[in-house]
């Protein structure tokens, strides 16, 4: 017959082993819970910043094939005197021509919606339901518009914009084209997702 000494040495060493493994069921459970809270490598790739080499782009051209930031096409041309001149032609068929709303970066905050007027920088989508509209960038009529200037169309709603990303009145989209942050490294690298002013 055990007495009680023995009994309670037992009970003390199964509540201290039990404790034990108890907590360290708890901080393993607690560990990739915790863990998960932060983003994954995709994740912050993702949002990395991206680099581009604008070198070989000629003026009237758009750069292709069009690179990616943070899973959304980005739209690069460079654009003529003559494109930069059919800019202010007609504001009065544009939505919003002094880009009012907050579509841009502050040094975006121009005629131009860009920080050199010749090189545009765009986010390649629609901001009616974010569809990717289709570069006409020549001053010619096209069947969308007899009175086109250059811009993108929206095949899929029908929304226009100039060669500045402004939305032409009368579109289904009541927004202008978004400008992303971006800056330059040197002459030819554009870095999109990064601009001067926040670096």
């Amino acid at each position: 017959m055990t007495d009680d000494s023995t009994n309670a040495g037992r009970r003390r060493f199964l509540v201290g082993s039990t404790s034990v493994v108890g907590a360290a069921g708890v901080v393993g459970a607690a560990v990739p819970f915790v863990g998960s809270w932060s983003p994954s490598a995709k994740a912050r790739a993702a949002g990395a910043p991206v680099r581009i080499d604008i070198s070989r782009l000629q003026v009237g051209e758009m750069l292709g094939p069009i690179p990616a930031w943070r899973g959304r096409p980005i739209f690069v041309v460079k654009r003529s005197e003559e494109l930069l001149n059919a800019l202010n032609e007609d504001t009065d068929r544009l939505t919003d021509p002094d880009s009012i709303e907050p579509e841009q970066p502050e040094y975006a905050q121009n005629e131009f919606r860009s920080r050199t007027p010749d090189l545009m920088v765009l986010v390649g989508l629609c901001p009616h339901l974010f569809c990717s509209p289709t570069p006409h960038i020549e001053l010619k009529p096209e069947p969308f518009d007899s009175e086109w200037r250059g811009g993108f169309f929206c095949p899929c709603h029908g929304s226009r914009f100039d060669l500045a990303g402004r939305v032409y009145s009368g579109s289904p989209s009541s927004r202008n084209m978004e400008v992303p942050p971006y800056s330059f490294e040197g002459e030819n690298v554009l870095v999109i997702g990064i601009d001067e002013e926040n670096a």
